[in-house]
């Protein structure tokens, strides 16, 4: 299932090693408006509307530079799920405007080629299989499912982070989806 929070990113797609700062003049507003618009100008031009958005990040709100900046973009279009994953760049902001380009670079393909054209270049982004569904917080975590209390899941938590932190030989996605999982069941213990 693609969900918004936290990133799901396609699998057989490599995360960026290093980022860029990116020169776009945009804001995560104005960024996000230039995808939703792309979206539905896209759709209107190509006569097939574009359904089902999912944008996807691990942005907190009120976040300017996450640890993973990284933004994925899942639709539907003509019955089937695509996505434009990018995370060149330092910020949200400026990896949705990347989205947005790719997006009218489709747009100038429909207006200068065919629909058949697009639908060859969009091939590439629907070999994008979606993500396996989410692990439980607890499986994540490693705490068992009598687990009810917090400190105990803090202390798990100290535990695994130990592994999954880049600094440790671990990922920034292992580190993303431990964060997410103390967020899961912060919610659900203390919620």
């Amino acid at each position: 299932m693609t969900t918004a929070y936290p990133l799901s990113w396609p699998e057989s797609m490599p995360r960026a090693g290093r980022r860029e700062k990116g020169a776009f003049k945009t804001t995560l507003a104005g960024a996000l408006k230039n995808v939703q618009d792309s979206l539905r100008l896209f759709g209107r031009d190509s006569g097939k509307p574009v359904t089902g958005i999912v944008l996807s990040s691990n942005v907190p709100l009120g976040a300017d530079r996450p640890g993973d900046p990284g933004v994925a973009v899942w639709f539907m279009w003509e019955g089937k799920q695509y996505c434009i994953p990018v995370d060149r760049y330092e910020t949200p902001a400026a990896n949705l405007q990347a989205i947005h380009h790719v997006l009218e670079a489709r747009r100038v393909e429909l207006r200068h080629g065919t629909l058949a054209l697009v639908r060859a270049t969009f091939a590439g982004f629907r070999s994008l299989p979606a993500p396996a569904a989410a692990r439980n917080w607890r499986d994540i975590i490693g705490v068992a499912a009598d687990v009810r209390n917090m400190p105990d899941v803090r202390i798990a938590y100290r535990r695994r982070a130990s592994e999954a932190h880049p600094d440790k030989g671990g990922s920034h996605e292992a580190m993303t989806e431990l964060n997410a999982a103390l967020a899961a069941a912060e919610k659900e213990l203390n919620g």
